[in-house]
């Protein structure tokens, strides 16, 4: 006799939490992650200024040989080429994406405080670090 299990991967079902749009406690500036369906996370930051929404940042997680990776991809940075943060899976109970030799940042964090807010930190060296708490928005039907 065979037995088959379907075998879901834990730090996919982790990640989970991020999808939708969240919003920095206290600034007009936007994060919004969607599921496609190739089991990437698609998503950008965007900022409202003057009513007018700028797109700032656009970003994907995705699988890379086993490995899950962060893409972001700032246009007026690093001459706008993509930069990639590989999944450090020995961190628990945060999803921190790592990438040594970027100059800034080195880690990107995410922390699930409750379904309706994370914590993003974004590290560099020493001081150059910063954080902040984003809130889920619901949409309005």
């Amino acid at each position: 006799m065979v037995l088959a299990f379907s075998c879901v991967d834990k730090k996919s079902i982790e990640l989970d939490f991020l999808v939708g749009t969240w919003k920095r406690e206290n600034k007009e500036l936007y994060e919004v992650w969607e599921k496609n369906k190739s089991s990437e996370i698609n998503g950008h930051s965007f900022i409202i200024k003057d009513n007018k929404k700028t797109i700032t940042e656009t970003l994907v997680i995705k699988k890379i040989d086993n490995q899950f990776v962060y893409e972001a991809t700032v246009p007026d940075q690093n001459e706008g080429i993509t930069v990639q943060f590989t999944l450090n899976t020995e961190a628990d109970s945060i999803l921190s994406f790592e990438n040594d030799k970027h100059d800034f940042p080195k880690k990107i964090q995410y922390r699930k405080i409750n379904n309706n807010q994370i914590e993003v930190s974004v590290l560099g060296e020493e001081d150059n670090s910063f954080s902040y708490i984003q809130v889920r928005q619901l949409l309005k039907q």
